[in-house]
């Protein structure tokens, strides 16, 4: 395994559309472990191939118990309620904004070996899915927000948000 370099907002990369795997082989199996650890050491909870400059419609996607979830070929199957919160991401460093996201959501994908499944998940993991795999269009949460916030705004405003209450 190894870790790979995350590119940041600007680069090319991040506008293209994925192509989807074809091949369920050991180069795709590279390819997972290396965006699994490479995701754990930047401490995000989901990272797509074409952060790390690939462009295959593959994602990870930390769940609730944070257990990896491999995603290859995902499409999002079913989507209900709302929710607005937070969201940063690896390729966008420093930088948060409000979006509104579906508050449920589950994904169809292939795993490492070309087996289809399901996945499923609530607030922060149905957040993770869209943003995830809005990546593999060449789409930045950034399109979703009015404004983008510093750390240090974002820690400002939690600060007087905890001292009001």
């Amino acid at each position: 395994m190894a870790l790979r370099k995350i590119l940041t907002q600007g680069d090319p990369a991040l506008a293209k559309t994925c192509r989807p795997v074809e091949k369920f082989d050991r180069k795709l199996h590279w390819l997972l472990d290396d965006m699994k650890e490479t995701l754990q050491n930047a401490g995000g909870v989901g990272l797509a191939a074409p952060q790390i400059g690939i462009l295959r419609r593959v994602v990870v996607v930390e769940d609730a118990e944070e257990n990896m979830i491999e995603l290859v070929n995902p499409v999002i199957v079913d989507q209900s309620g709302e929710q607005e919160g937070w969201e940063g991401c690896l390729s966008v460093p420093g930088q948060w904004g409000q979006v509104k996201r579906p508050n449920f959501v589950t994904v169809r994908a292939q795993d490492r070996h070309g087996n289809f499944f399901e996945a499923s998940g609530e607030e922060l993991v149905a957040r993770c899915f869209c943003h995830e795999l809005e990546h593999l269009d060449g789409h930045l949460f950034v399109e979703h927000t009015d404004r983008l916030y510093t750390s240090e705004e974002l820690d400002a405003m939690q600060a007087e948000e905890e001292n009001e209450e």
